[in-house]
């Protein structure tokens, strides 16, 4: 019974050694007891791995919204909520529309 390829470090032993026997993957696979797809669904999981200098490691950077301050506006029974991104302009525009009220 064929064996799966255990890690990337076992997938990189295997391929390089296949390399160094001058043989094809599958048939090098098969002669030293492990199961050619594995190992190919290794070498393609591998040939995306980003390539780094030795050392540098990646770090994926997620950007969070800053909380920003928030204002509301009230008119007797209406209210208009806004923070400091909203645009002057769209405020004039609701106010205009609170007053004709």
């Amino acid at each position: 019974m064929l064996r799966k390829v255990r890690d990337a470090a076992d997938a990189r032993g295997c391929l390089r050694s296949a390399e160094a026997a001058g043989q094809q993957r599958a048939a090098w696979a098969r002669d030293n007891g492990v199961d050619p797809r594995s190992l190919n669904a290794w070498r393609i999981n591998l040939a995306r791995e980003p390539r780094c200098a030795p050392g540098v490691r990646l770090v994926e950077l997620v950007t969070q919204e800053v909380p920003t301050a928030r204002y509301v506006i009230r008119c007797g029974d209406l209210a208009i909520e806004v923070d400091d991104r909203f645009h002057s302009e769209t405020l004039r525009r609701l106010l205009g529309v609170v007053s004709a009220c």
